[in-house]
């Protein structure tokens, strides 16, 4: 009888505690309760769902959330199609937005036709892999080794290797995401916006004669460029003309016109433009490996 007796008083109270224990959980649901506007769901559906970080956001859902905010353009997502940007607009009753289109840029015109090679890698085919190995194949310590890490990392094949194992950024399918820029060993991508046409193609710091000894579209700090562009907008800094690319609204193609490297371009879409004074190079067979 007695163990009968403890085992409903046990019960009862624990009852009772799963009643106050509800009563106080109820009350907190609602005093703590957090309002989450719907739209946030609906903006995210509308979303592409890459998580990319191209908006500058921590991914799709936070976007929607600054979006609905009225923190950020629904046209800051450079991964959707206009139209579902559009629908976004819409849904949130705001304006689209103009943001300036921005795609990966490489500072490196060094190609197997132009780039001499001290020795052939025939390691794991990577360029991280190379470039633990004496800094990779090539002459130049600082240019593209080609192996394609870029195109293997973009999850919107917006990079291919052409043939003389340079990436080429595809600035349709591009979307900024900055991948390619984590991955690559030699820090030669950066992403930058799409009407900033003046770019310099190479990133050597060695002594001039030693970059262009290496590299024959390297740039050997001249200074030509920096005299013909407008004030400010290009210096020389350890060897190399360095843009600053905040001021290329400034720029036009007399910065290129005098290079004679090329190293300095003028970028039109998907064309590369350089100098009439850069040397005109036919080869398109790679060079061989250095004895």
């Amino acid at each position: 009888m007695g163990t009968v007796y403890s085992i409903l008083v046990t019960g009862a109270f624990m009852a009772c505690l799963g009643g106050v224990l509800a009563f106080f959980l109820a009350i907190a649901s609602k005093r703590l309760y957090v309002y989450e506007d719907p739209r946030i769901d609906q903006v995210e559906e509308l979303l592409p769902h890459s998580n990319c970080g191209a908006c500058g956001t921590a991914g799709c859902r936070n976007f929607a959330e600054q979006a609905v905010a009225g923190q950020i353009e629904p046209a800051s997502c450079t991964v959707n199609t206009a139209d579902q940007n559009k629908y976004i607009a819409a849904l949130l009753g705001v304006a689209m937005g103009n943001v300036e289109k921005r795609v990966a840029r490489l500072a490196c015109a060094g190609g197997a036709h132009v780039a001499k090679m001290r020795a052939h890698y025939a390691g794991l085919s990577s360029c991280r892999a190379a470039s633990v190995v004496g800094g990779g194949g090539k002459r130049c310590a600082w240019g593209c080794l080609g192996l394609g890490d870029c195109a293997d990392v973009c999850d919107f094949d917006a990079i291919h290797m052409d043939k003389q194992g340079l990436p080429v950024v595809n600035l349709e399918k591009c979307t900024a995401c900055g991948d390619c820029v984590d991955i690559c060993p030699k820090n030669l991508f950066s992403i930058q916006g799409i009407t900033k046409k003046l770019w310099m193609a190479c990133r050597n710091e060695d002594e001039p004669e030693s970059a262009e000894a290496a590299c024959e579209v390297a740039c050997n700090a001249c200074g030509r460029c920096v005299v013909d562009a407008a004030n400010g907008l290009i210096r020389l800094e350890k060897n190399i003309a360095v843009i600053d690319y905040e001021k290329n609204d400034l720029a036009n193609r007399e910065a290129i016109a005098r290079c004679p490297t090329g190293a300095i371009i003028w970028l039109e879409g998907d064309r590369t433009i350089k100098g009439k004074s850069a040397k005109k190079i036919i080869r398109t067979e790679p060079l061989p490996v250095e004895a």
